[in-house]
Parts: structure tokens; sequence; C-alpha cells
């Protein structure tokens, strides 16, 4: 299993840190220690993951959809949260140009509510591909102070090609217009490169 680089680091941190207390202070000491370290290397998973065949819109994130909205006529929202225990790392949803990213200081309001959308801290990506436009959005949360994208404004995606992460709970949002109709439904769970959000409502909205 693939691990993110700063799960290491900080399973490598907290285990010397264990390794010091037992030492110095008792044995079992520092056993918390090692087993917030093996949770760093479990929460900090990478799986490879296989995207579904045809012209699909893919979850950019594993989570629950806790939000599908109309927020303009035309313009749909869903919103997927990610708890501690789901893999974090970020998927572009479809494949395309990145034209622009915009990083948006903010609020770190539990990523679940609805204003969090707006308020929050927050990554957006909006990826091209000549016959549609799709807007992604890593948001922070209560715990997760920290937005990490690997791209830039220019580069190239291909499907569900990685994107970045969050640390420790967090918020996807992905905004599309009508040319692609919904799949899921609030309440469902989606896995990231994998689960099919929208397809395109007519065979010209195919990307």
């Amino acid at each position: 299993m693939r691990i993110i680089p700063d799960g290491i680091y900080y399973a490598c941190g907290l285990t010397l840190v264990g390794i010091a207390i037992s030492y110095f202070v008792h044995p079992w000491a520092g056993v918390p220690f090692y087993v917030v370290s093996a949770f760093c290397l479990y929460f900090f998973r990478d799986p490879e993951r296989t995207p579904p065949p045809g012209d699909v819109m893919v979850a950019p994130a594993d989570g629950k959809v806790v939000a599908v909205k109309e927020i303009a006529p035309g313009e749909t929202r869903v919103s997927i949260f990610l708890n501690i225990f789901n893999v974090h790392v970020n998927r572009t949803p479809i494949p395309g140009k990145i034209t622009g990213i915009t990083y948006q200081k903010g609020k770190f309001l539990v990523a679940s509510h609805e204003a969090a959308s707006l308020e929050n801290e927050q990554n957006t990506l909006v990826v091209e591909n000549g016959t549609t436009r799709v807007v992604c959005r890593q948001i922070a949360g209560l715990i997760a102070r920290r937005i990490v994208c690997y791209k830039n404004a220019g580069d190239s995606l291909a499907p569900a090609e990685r994107i970045g992460y969050i640390k420790f709970g967090s918020r996807v949002d992905v905004l599309y217009g009508p040319e692609w109709q919904t799949k899921v439904k609030r309440g469902d769970r989606v896995a990231a490169g994998i689960s099919v959000l929208a397809e395109p409502t007519t065979p010209q909205g195919k990307i």
C-alpha cells in the first residue's frame, strides 16, 4: 500500500518519541505514541484506483455525500465530507486541463456543515477539456488545517489522476453545468476515482 510521505514522517517521529519515553519513563508509557504512529500510516494511505470506463465524472474524494444542490440555474454542486477514517487523497473528477487554481483563506468550520462551502479555507481547481468545465474545491475542516495540491494551472490531467490531499477530516465540492446528469444523492458513500458522480445528459455532452 502506497503511503503519502507526510504519513511516514509523522509515524517515524512519533515512534522515536515513544521509544524515548519507554526508555526513560516506563516501557508501557510509549504505547500511545506507537498507536498514533500506526494511525498516521493508516490515515495517509494512498491506494491505487482504476476509473470506470466511458465519459463519466467520478468522485474526487472518498466519503459521504452531504449535499446535492442547484446553486444557480443550470449549476449543480455535490459536496463530499471526509471523516478521519476515509482515504484523503483527492482526484480529478474529469480528465482535462487545469485552467485556474485559486487559494482562499477562511474559517475552519465543521466540514459537514453547509456554511463550510463558502466560509472555510479552500483551494479551487477549474478543469476544462473543450466540451465541459468542472470546478473541484478542496475545503479544510475543523481539524484539517492544511490543503495540499500537487498541480499547477496549465497541467493536463488523466482520468482520476491524483491532485492532492487534505489533512485530517475535510470536504470536497464539485460544481458543474447542465451538460451533466447527477447520479448520486445525499447520504451516498463514494470512492475517489471510482464512484460515478454524473454522466453526460446527451451524446453531445460527452467528454
